[in-house]
């Protein structure tokens, strides 16, 4: 897998994957923490051949695969804060999500195999490198693991603009699910059906929704100050 970026790089090295190789422009080779990597210098066309993208500030490195981590796992924590994605299929939005949840220091974040952006260069570099220590668990089905969580003691509560429960009147002390729906489309059904409640974030100007992401940033960073 190859990730691009300074951020993206650099947290890669900190992190737990093996950084196999690197190729970085003049300029970019003379970032301090890449002493001791085998760097090649190279052009900056060779770099964007490398990694397909234009917005590698000038270095992209090889590096292992991403391993997810188990739901089950991060169930079994003691009184986790867990976030998870029903189907958001943007890789800009997994990766700004991934970033805020990493510096919130949620447990981890949950999302569905099959019709949901995963952890790909495009996410790493959109979390600014945060998926390095972040654990991101993929599940067959987030209702499914709803039920498992509610089974386990948490509670979990749905993003909804027509929840009935502001999100500033919850107690989110104890093991806790927010569960924050696609673009677009919201939660599907029977995700919200599995939640213990669906919550809102107050709109005070005249467009309809917050963004996914922004939605997240409010929702993690209320419960991760309560109590926390």
């Amino acid at each position: 897998m190859i990730v691009y970026g300074r951020n993206p790089v650099r947290e890669a090295i900190r992190g737990p994957r093996s950084v196999i190789r690197a190729w970085a422009t003049k300029n970019a080779a003379r970032e301090p923490w890449l002493s001791g990597l085998g760097v090649a210098t190279v052009s900056s066309q060779e770099v964007e051949r490398r990694c397909g993208s234009d917005a590698h500030q000038g270095i992209c490195a090889e590096v292992s695969e991403f391993c997810y981590a188990d739901g089950a796992t991060l169930l079994g924590l003691p009184a986790p804060l867990i976030l998870a994605l029903d189907q958001v299929q943007d890789p800009q939005n997994l990766g700004a999500i991934c970033r805020t949840a990493e510096c919130a220091g949620v447990a981890g974040v949950v999302i569905p195999e099959r019709r949901s952006a995963l952890v790909t260069a495009a996410v790493c570099k959109a979390s600014a490198g945060a998926v390095e220590h972040l654990s991101v668990a993929t599940v067959r089905n987030i209702a499914d693991f709803l039920t498992e969580a509610k089974a386990a003691g948490l509670w979990c509560y749905g993003a909804d603009a027509g929840g009935s429960m502001p999100y500033d009147t919850l107690d989110y002390t104890g093991g806790t699910v927010l569960v924050l729906g696609s673009e677009g489309r919201g939660l599907r059904p029977r995700v919200a059906a599995a939640c213990d409640a669906l919550v809102s974030i107050p709109l005070r100007g005249e467009i309809e929704s917050l963004s996914v992401s922004a939605a997240a940033a409010v929702l993690l960073y209320a419960a991760a100050g309560d109590g926390r």
